[in-house]
């Protein structure tokens, strides 16, 4: 067991949108020989659609909306034996519409690769998913991807990412050749010069020939010269790297690359390898802490239906915690106590899935027809555990749906039920408004135009979605909830999992009926930034 945790290591990729996420996913399958040709290929005329984007909405904007996870083995050089490592890999929607899906996966790695744009530096959604990563003790390794475009001096970069969050990136490779120009990577701790060679659209793994300094010199003078300069001068402010200060978030690793040119992609796996932490011990929710070593326990981070329209099945994603999993075990569902059976796991790369007969602490699995799983549960065998839940974040944006044809009803219904169950967004109801008009509430609009895409795809059902005049919730309780539905401006729902939410206009609303009614009870949410 010691040995297979070892093996493994389970990461997320975080970014703004179009930093070039899911082309980075891509390229480290390519590497690890999972993919023989990326799915993007360079230039708009012709463009794929990324393997790990599977929605139609995804195809069509060139954006991920759903997180995806994969699995493969890499032989690193840093390998001691003869056996692969497992790299567990989790691809997250970059949009801010999305964030609550992101954070769910953020519940179930050790470590983040954030990727940054070379061009535009840190943006608002990168800097939130920073923050979440620091609150959660996840340790960090920074890419600048989109080097072989224009771009910020490889200093300004630096320098940006330490004044805005404090992280103090430590270069482990530097770029030989200015953004727009990329020639190579300098191995700063080796001293050795990497360089590249491009192939037709980046769709195969990039050839690298590996020169000492004095050839380095030879072959790219002044460019040479000058990252060696520069890499002289970050080792004299101390920017070298330390293991210590990396795991405790106070440091982060540093690459630069191109994803769609496969620039900088090994690199970037042999620093996950050598670097980032192998899986741990989680505490349940009584701080207790549950060993890799003791008997199987697992988290549910996210439920995903309608991958499969032929089979229309719901998946299930867990992240293991504790012990070896096998498949067919009967384990127990914590929030029920019942038994839930596990015949049919599977690991899924976008629409592609395989059989999981084992799996160990830190791998990812899908549990197929989980009907009565949902994000946060936890399962387990022999000793009770439960692991805290996943908050739900506050919702900023609120609709009301409804079904356009009476004789769609039935679907309607089901198909609620699915997009609540999933966490695509938090349905709310009350009694003025029926079942037949619940309302939608969600951190970003786009949420909406996921679920009447996925309402018509799945269950052939058109839906009409009407945006309400509300900017914010509270949760209140039931001896409160009588006097804030008499209050102009404001709206008392139920939520799925009992929660009382009280809808407000606008903040003003909110602080007048606070100051006129200070007995209300009237609690924030988990805010979507914190």
């Amino acid at each position: 067991m010691s040995h297979e945790v070892k093996r493994r290591r389970t990461f997320a990729i975080i970014s703004h949108p179009d930093a070039g996420k899911s082309t980075m996913t891509e390229a480290l399958a390519l590497h690890a020989r999972m993919i023989s040709e990326a799915g993007a290929i360079h230039g708009k005329a012709g463009r794929k659609s990324t393997v790990s984007d599977w929605m139609e909405m995804e195809k069509a904007r060139g954006i991920s909306v759903s997180s995806t996870a994969l699995q493969f083995n890499y032989a690193s050089e840093h390998s001691t034996d003869d056996v692969p490592n497992v790299i567990n890999l989790v691809d997250t929607p970059g949009h801010a519409d999305f964030s609550e899906d992101t954070y769910r996966v953020l519940t179930a790695v050790d470590a983040a690769v954030m990727l940054i744009d070379a061009a535009k530096g840190l943006e608002p959604q990168t800097l939130k998913l920073f923050q979440v990563c620091r609150h959660r003790g996840i340790p960090v390794i920074t890419v600048i991807n989109k080097w072989d475009r224009p771009g910020q001096t490889p200093l300004e970069l630096i320098d940006e990412i330490t004044e805005r969050i404090g992280l103090i990136p430590t270069p482990l490779y530097f770029p030989v050749g200015i953004a727009g120009d990329f020639r190579g990577l300098l191995d700063r701790r080796s001293g050795e010069y990497i360089r590249f060679t491009r192939t037709a659209g980046g769709a195969k793994v990039a050839p690298e020939e590996i020169l000492d300094g004095d050839a380095a010199a030879a072959r790219e003078g002044d460019e040479w010269t000058a990252a060696l300069e520069e890499s002289e001068l970050l080792g004299e402010m101390g920017q070298d790297h330390d293991q210590e200060m990396f795991l405790a978030g106070q440091t982060s690793p540093m690459i630069f690359a191109s994803a769609m040119l496969n620039f900088g992609v090994r690199q970037l796996l042999e620093t996950l390898v050598e670097l980032a932490p192998p899986p741990a011990g989680r505490a349940d929710i009584d701080g207790s802490v549950r060993s890799v070593t003791d008997p199987f326990s697992a988290v549910v981070f996210k439920v995903q239906a309608g991958m499969d329209t032929s089979h229309r099945d719901r998946l299930a994603y867990m992240r293991i915690v504790s012990g070896e999993f096998e498949r067919g075990m009967v384990v127990t569902h914590a929030q029920t106590g019942k038994p839930f059976a596990t015949k049919y796991a599977q690991a899924v790369f976008g629409r592609d899935r395989s059989t999981v007969d084992r799996a160990y602490p830190g791998d990812v699995v899908g549990l197929v027809n989980a009907m009565a799983l949902a994000p946060g549960d936890t399962l387990y065998i022999d000793s009770k555990v439960q692991y805290p839940p996943i908050p739900s974040f506050a919702p900023e944006h609120f609709s009301a749906i409804r079904v356009n044809t009476a004789d769609k009803y039935k679907q309607f219904r089901k198909a609620m039920e699915q997009m609540d169950s999933e966490g695509v967004v938090q349905v709310l109801r009350n009694e003025l408004r029926g079942d037949a008009s619940p309302v939608l509430a969600a951190v970003g609009p786009m949420q909406f135009e996921v679920v009447t895409a996925r309402m018509k795809s799945e269950f052939n059902v058109d839906t009409t979605i009407e945006p309400l005049g509300y900017s914010l919730a509270r949760r209140t309780d039931a001896d409160s909830a009588a006097d804030l539905g008499r209050q102009r401006g404001v709206e008392v729902f139920t939520r799925t999992d009992g929660a009382l939410l009280a809808l407000f206009s606008d903040k003003w609303r909110l602080q007048f009926i606070q100051k006129e009614h200070p007995d209300l009870m009237l609690e924030p949410l988990v805010a979507a930034a914190d």
